[in-house]
């Protein structure tokens, strides 16, 4: 979190003016500051000061300055503002006037309806601070006495506790709550964070910071993340870092002469900070962590980690973002054209609504997909999920793989429905066939929607009672999940939508609007033509338009509003208006569709009038009048009883009757009794049945008449068969029999007859029926008669007739077994006829008939079956079926199959052409080689590949041709055809080598054919570019000659092409292509190489400054031609005549070269001499050479020719004549030339320097006498050197003197010269690099001297250096005399710790233990911690801070080792415990008296204690009770000592005494911590609660014991177990608690260790001089009786470091003499 300033809302003043209070409003829109005077001044956002008002006080009479305002709040809803007073009062202000006054004292809660308050508790100590937790749900208060007390007014199931929580070291004025933890600091100067209960978690200590002052007040952020503290001058800033469970310190704000803060207050939204001083400044600040701008439209501000404010940059709109949970906000994005907001934390999902303003937040995993519609959509591998806006739990889940929200509707409460409460639907895609619906407030599923054809569209109605979906094939279609309907509304449909706010639907059919103004009515579609497509739908301002593109046009074509009136009037249950507005409208469809929506919903609304009125209009004179006399009676029965009509039994009976559910209606009337009722009911109705099943449940007087009537209506009215299935239930069979024979269904008589044996008996009956069932060809059921009765024979016949053949077959071999065969292939005849092909297979079977059985078998398409059965014939006529069945298996491309079946059946040449047919070459000619020579072979495949070619299939006939091998035919064929193409591809295959060879013939070809593409094609594929581009060139076709050569030549070859073009044009035409292609500059510079004339053409009309150039580029090629007359003219055109001089220089032609020189160019005669003079120099005619250069006035060239050729002579007496000031250069090549020759170099360089010093040249001369170099003679070196320098410091200036001495001075250092050197330095007062020569000389004595007399600041520089060199040399004696602490570090770094240690024992104290330390350490380290007591018991222990890890490691190391519990180990657990005495009596007497520190010191002291005296008590039998009570005892010191060891050295001393019951316990647990060695699961503890033996230990990292040891322990724990004669319960004693336990478990009192054993010290007790210090007195006793008895120096030890710790032993003491 980071503070800027902002503005100043208040000016401080000169005085005191102290700002009481403030606060911000939770609407973000107010800031309320209250002054000194009592004035509440009110802001708005942007720190602009907009009203004020003044306080009063709770009585006039007391006057203003009776009280103080104490604090304020703004209301939740931002209009009302309480003030809290000193005089007992609060005043809550609706802002511009007062509402309430209520008083209050202490911690009290107001009621502001009842203008009551009541405690809510009460404390000792006045409240000093008063601050919230972030949800507002519960309030801190601070106390004067440093207590801090917690109150919730709802803990929101946290759990945590209420009442006094913790207590501050000082009166807590800065107090805050943040969402983990609460701080709180005071006049102290410290901040303590503490936790939920009150644990201190961090101290924040200030007290040493002079400019810190006391903090007065404290502010935590809206997020509970961020706390602020005002002190003096200084804001500082905490900030929860939740990955880390701390606080975090940011840079404080300080702002110099702000003075102190008094006040703070931060905006609800987190992003400002007002700070209220003392002075009665007001100071707004920005609070930030940091800020980032959204593509450039929204600003993201993150308040704190889990905040974020998102401000519209154009709106200037703001919503808070922020986490449920407190999680940090990880990433924010804006989706769905800038309305959705999604945002990430570690652990959930933060979705919101910008329009709205709906946020919510919703558990997420790793990756989404969202759409946002009216619900946000979120699909999470394979899973959709929906979160409604402002709630935080998930809608729904369901699993789609189809994501696209054109596939997916969702409708939430969107239109009211009566009776419908919460309506949440969803519909979504399964598959792309399969749509399921979903009620997502009930939780289950509506229904599952099969469709044809993949859906690309889906939307639900607002009410989620339609669905319309749309296929692939544009198929409209309309679900209705009531009634699960699917009906086709319209095909080719482009576009659909439901008008919003209703239930129309638009869609578009082609050229057609189609509008469904009455849903319910699928058939009524209004249509009218439109020119364009459909591309929205608006409705707005009471108006609904379908907006069309038309062409380049937006029309918009506007719906009937009064239909869709209509709609919304159904849909909110207003049935009058929907039948007012329907009296209005001309009888149309669409209106005749909406008077039937209107008449069912007025019947399910039992609105019967309106009911009876849509009828009329409907013309259904029927319902019309029976709605008309129901209505009748229901307003009869409301006017004779006031009651409603509706709810009369006879209207309910009516409208079930019209809802044709006459149970519904008879169970009206029989409630009533009404029996007549029912029954004339159903007498109308003509429901008899219905009628006389009433009649006879009631025991009816009429019911006789009753049946008597209903069969004399059957009678009349025709229905013979309805009365005999009355008279068969009456049981008069006959008569029923005689009625269904009348009635022409003899098939229920023969039913009858065969059910009642009594029947069959008569023969006249039975030929009655029969003879009527064979006269209607009933057969089947005339057979069964006949059956029954036994007349086989007509049985048989009946059968057979009726095709009854199963029934006949099973008769036969009962009646008639010979008949079987024949029945069986009658059956298979009848079979074939009825066209059931396989059922007739098997019957032909049976009957022996096998070509029947094939016949039938390829008939029904069973080929294998018919293939099998000709397998089993011998009958040379079925070969004929084997070509049938093998031409299937051709027609299937089973050509194996279909091979053997033509080769079985004698076909082969059918075969042969079965294959050729199907392309497959191969098998065809290898099928025809074995019935055919090859020539007759070849001439079949040959006219058959020619036939192919003539009915143009050239592939087949290619195939024929390579079968036969003979590509050159098929070449032939497709150049015949012209088929250039397949003739490369043939010839690629067969004859590769002839590839190119063909490319350029058929290239030649269509050249001469004028189809130059095609033969470009050919030439490229050879890869003739070039020849393409003569073709194009020679054809006049530049344009296609300039293509190929730019993609086949590249730049070269296309600039070559366009300036050949260029030039066949000619003129200003080749200007124009040249500037075309941007190469007019390469076309001239083209031309320049043998084409001038066109060259000079270009030039003159385009680029007129290029003639010179063409000019000079002409000149030059005539030189090259060795035309010189005509290539000067040239030059002299260009403006070149120099070159045409050094033409004739080149060529020696001197006297042009002179002319043209002195005619057009007179400076380069001097060129012409020059060049004489070197053709002379090369001729060897030095004069003549000479006088030409000096006629030139170029002695410098002499000079050069004369060194070139060696002639040193002449070369010296030119330059000094001519060109004196060059001659030390020459000197310097001279010199160079001789040294590179060797030999004799180094006497030259003498020589020659000493040239130069007589010369007087003395900085020459140093540099040749430098120069000077022999490896053999380092004396002539060392002279020459000292000579430069010697020259250098008397004639040379400063500077290059000092630079001469200083290479000198370094070489002489080289050759271990350091005096020489040294006294070089001096001659030029260079202290520094002498100093550095004597001390690389170890000249010391002569470099202090210098130092000393010349500069004496390098005295320390020099015994600087001088101790380094000690310390490398390793002389530390000698390092000691110069530098102590230089030397003990080399001693310690050495490892020489005695010598170190006596030489630091000479210095001081501190010095000393520095070293001990150090030793101590490095002991330590070396694991030799008992050479590390003897150490400090030698030298003492100094309370030095620094020093206190080394004591606890020395400490830890010592207690822990290994087999150290022996009477042997005394002395050392005596050092110990002495070394830790001495420690904290010096630590009494230092600043860390009474810290933490020395505090651990002591709790070590009597853990050593204890130790020493337990190795005391074991040497001796009688004291082994001591010894085991102490290892008992120093189990609640196992948070320092190995836990294992200790229950295993407790477990060894108890079973030693006997105490077995503890020794198991002991051991058990010392097992378990070994076996957590392994498997690292926590130790059980459950045997030690209610102890004071820890229970978070350090686990061992590592066993204690040997193996075998372990396994010890082991098996005796386990034979205890097994016996199970020992209790694990550990002993208890009369606090009932375990005895060895300070602390009492029912009480929480803690009792005093015994100093002898570590045990509670309960009632017989001795106490000593020191408080705190007291013994049982039985242990006592008997360790002085054993004292005595035995004499031991180590008990007498033991008693004599009790007198000195605890201040004496008690008067029954003990002499030490």
């Amino acid at each position: 979190m980071q503070l800027k300033h902002i503005k100043t809302l208040l000016t401080p003043q000169d005085g005191a003016a102290k700002v009481t209070c403030m606060a911000w409003a939770p609407n973000n829109c107010k800031f309320a500051v209250c002054t000194v005077d009592r004035v509440v001044l009110l802001y708005d956002e942007h720190g602009e000061r907009r009203d004020k008002f003044s306080t009063k006080p709770l009585d006039p009479k007391y006057g203003k300055q009776s009280y103080v305002v104490s604090d304020m709040v703004f209301s939740p809803d931002s209009i009302k503002i309480a003030i809290g007073q000193s005089d007992n009062i609060i005043y809550v202000y609706r802002i511009g006037e007062t509402c309430c006054d209520i008083f209050s004292s202490q911690i009290r809660v107001a009621n502001t309806q009842t203008n009551k308050s009541s405690t809510v508790y009460t404390t000792e100590s006045c409240v000093v601070s008063l601050t919230a937790n972030v949800s507002g749900k519960g309030i801190l208060s601070g106390h004067a006495d440093g207590t801090v007390v917690r109150y919730f007014f709802d803990d929101q199931g946290s759990g945590e506790s209420q009442g006094k929580l913790l207590t501050h070291p000082c009166p807590p004025y800065a107090l805050a709550w943040g969402a983990n933890s609460i701080m709180a600091a005071g006049c102290d100067k410290k901040v303590v964070a503490y936790s939920r209960e009150g644990q201190v978690l961090q101290n924040f200590d200030y007290s040493r910071d002079r400019s810190e002052r006391e903090f007065t007040v404290a502010v935590t952020s809206p997020s509970g993340q961020s706390v602020v503290f005002g002190s003096f001058d200084r804001l500082r800033v905490f900030n929860w870092a939740p990955r880390r469970s701390k606080w975090d310190e940011a840079r404080p704000k300080e702002i110099s002469n702000l003075y102190t803060i008094t006040s703070l207050a931060w905006k609800r939204d987190g992003s400002r900070l007002c700070a209220g001083t003392l002075c009665g400044g007001v100071e707004l600040f920005d609070c930030c962590l940091r800020r980032a701008i959204y593509k450039n439209k929204f600003e993201m501000t993150y308040v704190g980690l889990s905040q974020v404010i998102i401000r519209n940059l154009s709106t200037g709109t703001r919503v808070v973002l922020k986490s449920y949970y407190g999680y940090e906000v990880e990433e924010v994005k804006i989706m769905g054209k800038d309305r959705y907001l999604v945002a990430h934390t570690s652990d959930t999902l933060l979705l919101g609504d910008l329009l709205t303003n709906k946020l919510i937040y919703y558990s997420v995993v790793v990756f989404e997909v969202f759409y946002f519609k009216n619900v946000c959509m979120i699909f999470n591998a394979g899973e959709l999920s929906l979160v409604e806006y402002s709630s935080n739990e998930i809608l729904g889940s369901v699993r789609t793989e189809f994501m696209n929200p054109h596939l997916i509707s969702v409708r939430l409460n969107e239109r009211k429905q009566r009776g419908v409460e919460d309506n949440k639907k969803l519909a979504y895609l399964i598959d792309l066939k399969t749509i399921a619906i979903v009620d997502l407030a009930a939780g289950y599923n509506l229904g599952t929607i099969s469709h044809d054809s993949k859906i690309d569209w889906l939307e639900l109605n607002e009410t989620g009672r339609k669905l319309l979906f749309r296929d692939k094939k544009l198929r409209l279609n309309l679900y209705d999940i009531e009634s699960r309907v699917k009906t086709t509304l319209l095909s080719f449909c482009s576009y659909v939508q439901w008008v919003p706010g209703s239930d129309v639907v638009v869609a578009q059919n082609r050229g057609h609007i189609c509008i469904w103004y009455s849903i319910d009515s699928p058939e009524s579609i209004t249509m009218f033509p439109i020119r364009g497509d459909i591309i929205d739908l608006e409705r707005a301002d009471g108006k609904t338009d379908v907006i069309v593109t038309e062409g380049v046009n937006m029309v918009a074509y506007t719906l009937d509003e009064g239909l869709i009136e209509f709609g919304t009037a159904i849909d909110d249950g207003d049935y009058d208006r929907a039948t007012a507005f329907l009296e209005t409208l001309e009888m149309l469809p669409e209106t005749e569709a909406m008077w039937k929506t209107l008449s069912k919903l007025a019947l399910e609304a039992r609105q019967l009038h309106i009911a009876e009125r849509c009828f009329a209009a409907l013309g259904d004179a029927s319902t019309v009048r029976f709605l008309h006399q129901t209505n009748k009676i229901a307003d009869k029965v409301s006017q004779e009883t006031g009651e409603d009509g509706m709810s009369f039994y006879q209207v309910q009976a009516h409208m079930a009757m019209l809802d044709k559910n006459f149970k519904l209606a008879e169970m009206h009337y029989m409630e009533q009794n009404a029996i007549d009722e029912a029954i004339e009911m159903y007498q109308e109705l003509h429901m008899w049945d219905d009628c006389i099943a009433v009649a006879e449940a009631k025991s009816h007087p009429e019911l006789n008449s009753l049946r008597e009537n209903y069969h004399q209506w059957l009678t009349e009215t025709g229905q013979d068969e309805r009365a005999g299935e009355v008279k068969e239930r009456q049981g008069d069979f006959q008569g029923a029999i005689n009625l269904y024979l009348r009635a022409g269904l003899p098939a229920k008589a023969a039913r009858l007859t065969i059910s009642r044996p009594e029947i069959c008996n008569s023969t006249e009956t039975v030929s009655r029926i029969a003879a009527s069932l064979i006269k209607g060809e009933f057969y089947e059921r005339a057979g069964d008669l006949y059956e029954k009765v036994r007349n086989s024979q007509r049985a048989l016949e009946c059968y057979c007739k009726g095709g009854a053949f199963r029934k006949a077959v099973e008769l036969a071999r009962v009646a008639f077994p010979a008949e079987v065969v024949n029945l069986e292939e009658a059956w298979g005849d009848y079979l074939v006829q009825q066209k059931q092909m396989d059922g007739a297979i098997n019957h032909f079977i049976e009957a022996g008939c096998t070509l029947k059985a094939v016949e039938a078998a390829i008939a029904a398409r069973q080929w294998k079956k018919a293939v099998h059965i000709l397998e089993l014939q011998e009958d040379p006529s079925a070969e004929k079926y084997y070509v049938k069945i093998a031409q299937h298996y051709a027609s299937v491309q089973d050509y194996e199959v279909a091979q053997q079946l033509f080769v079985k059946g004698g076909h082969i040449k059918d075969a042969v052409d079965m294959f050729t047919t199907a392309g497959r070459w191969e098998e065809a000619h290898k099928l025809a080689v074995q019935c055919m020579t090859q020539e007759e072979v070849g001439d079949l495949y040959i006219s058959r590949a020619q036939e192919l070619e003539e009915d143009g299939k050239l592939k087949e006939a290619e195939r024929l041709f390579s079968t036969l091998d003979r590509p050159d035919l098929t070449v032939a064929m497709y150049k015949k055809n012209r088929m250039f193409d397949d003739v490369i591809r043939v010839v690629g295959k067969h004859h590769p080598d002839l590839l190119t060879e063909t490319h350029l013939h058929l290239a030649k070809e269509l050249e001469a054919e004028s189809r130059f593409s095609e033969a470009e094609y050919h030439l490229m594929e050879a890869e003739e570019w070039k020849a393409a581009v003569h073709m194009y060139r020679i054809h006049d076709m530049w344009e296609d000659a300039y293509r190929v050569a730019k993609s086949h030549g590249g730049a070269g070859a296309q600039k070559q092409v366009a300036f050949l073009w260029a030039k066949t044009l000619g003129g200003e035409a080749a200007v124009k292509l040249l500037n075309k292609f941007g190469l007019l500059d390469y076309a001239i510079e083209s031309a320049t190489n043998n084409e001038f004339d066109f060259a000079f053409d270009l030039a003159r009309l385009s680029c007129k400054e290029k003639i010179p150039e063409i000019h000079l580029k002409h000149a030059i090629y005539l030189e090259d031609e060795g035309r010189f007359p005509e290539a000067e003219v040239e030059f002299i055109k260009a403006g070149k005549p120099k070159e045409a001089v050094f033409m004739y220089v080149h060529n020696k032609d001197w006297a042009d070269a002179q002319r043209v020189a002195e005619s057009y160019d007179p400076e380069s005669v001097s060129e012409v001499l020059v060049g004489q003079a070197r053709f002379c120099f090369e001729e060897k005619d030095f004069l003549k050479a000479e006088a030409f250069l000096l006629r030139a006035q170029r002695p410098e060239l002499a000079v050069k020719f004369y060194k070139d050729a060696d002639m040193w002579s002449d070369a010296f007496r030119i330059c000094k004549e001519y060109l004196p000031s060059k001659l030390s250069i020459l000197q310097e090549d001279y010199e160079r030339e001789t040294s590179k020759k060797g030999g004799r170099g180094v006497d030259g360089l003498l020589e020659q320097a000493k040239e130069w010093e007589e010369s007087g040249e003395y900085s020459r001369a140093v540099d040749c006498y430098l120069k000077v170099k022999d490896e053999s003679n380092l004396t002539l070196m060392e002279k020459c050197w000292m000579k430069a320098a010697e020259l250098s410091i008397k004639f040379l200036s400063g500077n290059r003197a000092t630079e001469v001495v200083q290479v000198v001075g370094a070489r002489l250092a080289q050759l271990r010269k350091f005096n020489a050197a040294a006294e070089l330095y001096l001659n030029l007062d260079l202290i520094k690099e002498a100093i550095d020569t004597f001390i690389d000389g170890e000249e010391w004595n002569k470099a202090k001297r210098v130092a000393k007399e010349l500069e004496p600041r390098y005295e320390n520089y020099v015994d600087q250096k001088y101790k380094e060199h000690l310390k490398n040399q390793g002389r530390v004696e000698s390092l000691v005399s110069v530098d102590v602490m230089a030397a003990l570090d080399l001693y310690a770094e050495k490892g020489q710790w005695e010598k170190c240690l006596e030489t630091a024992s000479k210095q001081n104290f501190k010095i000393l233990h520095k070293y001990v330390a150090l030793y101590a350490t490095h002991l330590i380290k070396e694991e030799e911690a008992v050479k590390a007591l003897q150490l400090y018991m030698q030298h003492g222990a100094p309370p030095n801070p620094q020093n206190f890890n080394i004591y606890k490691r020395l400490f830890l190391d010592l207690i822990n080792l290994s087999d150290a519990a022996g009477p042997e180990s005394f002395r050392m657990w005596a050092d110990l415990r002495n070394f830790l005495l001495q420690l904290c009596e010096n630590l009494t007497k230092s600043a860390e008296a009474n810290s933490p520190a020395h505090e651990d010191f002591e709790q070590m002291l009597l853990i050593a204690h204890y130790l020493a005296a337990r190795s005391a008590a074991k040497g001796f039998e009688q004291l082994m009770s001591i010894a085991a009570k102490v290892s008992v005892s120093l189990l609640r010191y196992t948070e320092l000592i190995r836990a294992d060891k200790a229950f295993y050295e407790a477990g060894l001393a108890c079973k030693a005494v006997g105490w077995e019951n503890m020794a198991f316990i002991f051991f058990n647990h010392f097992v378990d911590l070994c076996d957590a060695l392994d498997d690292g699961r926590t130790p059980d503890h459950s045997d030690f609660l209610d102890t004071d033996i820890p229970f978070e230990v350090p686990l061992p990292t590592k066993l204690c014991v040997t193996d075998a040891q372990l396994e010890q322990i082991r098996d005796w724990v386990l034979m205890v177990s097994v016996e199970n004669r020992l209790e694990q319960v550990l002993p208890r004693d009369e606090r009932d608690t375990y005895e060895a336990s300070l602390v009492a478990a029912n009480t929480g009192l803690r009792s005093l260790p015994c100093v002898l054993t570590g045990y509670p010290v309960l009632r017989n007790k001795i106490e000593f001089p020191v408080a705190g210090k007291s013994a049982n007195k039985e242990d006592w006793n008997k360790f002085l009786m054993a004292t005595k008895t035995t004499h031991s120096p180590e008990c007498q030890d033991v008693l004599k470091f009790l007198n000195h710790w605890c201040g004496g032993l008690p008067a029954t003491g003990f002499s030490f003499h």
